[in-house]
């Protein structure tokens, strides 16, 4: 199963120093020139890997680590090319260096889980997602709840699996990637009416649809005896994704 959701590859590109000097013995934050050079780096490396340039984003890595060696977001986003690349021991590394350096990055801890789930540790990955929550600071909590509610559900733990969905809607409404997780959750519980339910408020947001989507839509359909809609989803699966592995389990008849 493919996690919902866009990778997030937004940077805790801090890298201040606190010093002495302020009014009234306040702080003053200062950057030092290694450290800028460190986040230009890799805002390029991340913005090159976006792209599937990775070896340029490589390239952008190494020159941001040797302006500062111990810059957390550069070893997190050299573990999510490394990761691309199939590197699966030294992408663990990197990642695992970054919160090591950085505990408290809570985009560090969603990509780092995001790996861990896609290989196959689901119940290391929730733990970093959940890990990734903690931080109050943190911009998108949603995400990380939806992708644990995805990797919970990879290994049929179902319950969790709607509770971290359902918070992922509390944070915020109506989250298409909460939405459909709450679809394909309730397929599999065979609340096939709330998985219609939940598809049409996913349908209404997303118009967008990928092979999951639309083979979900399909299989709901079937179950609910919507064949005209059925036919519909199935006609969008055929067109759109002759190739997909959906697709195959369509024209098989599963």
């Amino acid at each position: 199963m493919k996690l919902f959701g866009i990778l997030l590859i937004v940077l805790s590109l801090g890298g201040c120093a606190s010093q002495g000097g302020g009014s009234a013995g306040t702080p003053v934050q200062t950057t030092t020139r290694a450290q800028a050079i460190a986040k230009i780096h890799t805002e390029l490396a991340a913005s090159y890997f976006e792209r599937a340039q990775y070896g340029i984003a490589l390239q952008e890595v190494e020159v941001a680590l040797q302006a500062e060696s111990k810059y957390a977001p550069a070893f997190n986003v050299r573990g999510l090319i490394r990761m691309a690349l199939r590197e699966d021991k030294q992408a663990d590394d990197d990642f695992r260096r970054s919160l090591q350096l950085d505990s408290s990055d809570s985009n560090a801890h969603n990509n780092y889980g995001w790996f861990l789930c896609q290989r196959g540790r689901e119940t290391e990955a929730v733990a970093q997602f959940l890990e990734a929550v903690k931080n109050p600071l943190y911009a998108t909590p949603e995400t990380a709840y939806v992708n644990a509610g995805m990797c919970s559900k990879k290994i049929d733990k179902l319950k969790e699996a709607e509770e971290y969905l359902q918070r992922a809607l509390i944070r915020q409404p109506n989250y298409p990637g909460a939405l459909f997780g709450l679809a394909d959750v309730s397929y599999a519980t065979n609340d096939f009416a709330g998985a219609k339910s939940y598809f049409l408020r996913f349908l209404q947001r997303s118009t967008d649809l990928t092979a999951e989507n639309l083979w979900l839509a399909v299989r709901i359909e079937r179950k609910v005896g919507d064949r005209n809609s059925e036919e519909s989803y199935s006609l969008q699966l055929r067109k759109r994704f002759p190739d997909a592995r959906e697709t195959q389990l369509l024209l098989k008849g599963e």
